[in-house]
C-alpha cells in the first residue's frame, strides 16, 4: 500500500483491510475464469495441448544427474530444461510415481 503501515487495531482500518481483501479475491476468481474460458476456447479450436511430455531417455538423464550429487540448478542447465521439470521428475521419483 505505497509503503504505508495499517493499523489494525482500530475498526475503520479492520474494515479497509477486510475490503482491499475482497477486492483482490474478486480480481484472482475474474482471472481464473477468464483463463478456464480462454483453455475452453483453446481446445474447442484444437490449440490447447498442455505442457508437452517429457521423453523418457530425458528423463533418466535427470534421475542419473541427481543420483551422482549434480545440483538441480546444475543438472536443469546441462539438459537445457526448467529447474521446475527437474523438481518435479524429482517429486514423481521420490513419492513413486515413476
Amino acid at each position: 500500500m505505497g509503503g504505508q503501515s495499517l493499523d489494525t487495531s482500530n475498526p475503520t482500518s479492520k474494515m479497509m483491510l477486510t475490503m482491499l481483501a475482497a477486492v483482490a479475491e474478486c480480481e484472482r476468481d475474474l482471472m481464473l475464469e477468464r483463463q478456464r474460458e480462454g483453455i475452453a476456447v483453446a481446445k474447442s479450436n484444437c490449440k490447447y495441448q498442455g505442457r508437452p511430455p517429457i521423453a523418457n531417455e530425458q528423463r533418466d538423464a535427470i534421475l542419473t544427474m541427481l543420483n551422482n550429487s549434480m545440483s538441480l540448478t546444475e543438472t536443469a542447465r546441462r539438459l537445457g530444461i526448467s529447474r521446475a521439470t527437474v523438481y518435479r521428475i524429482k517429486r514423481d521419483w521420490y513419492h513413486g510415481f515413476l
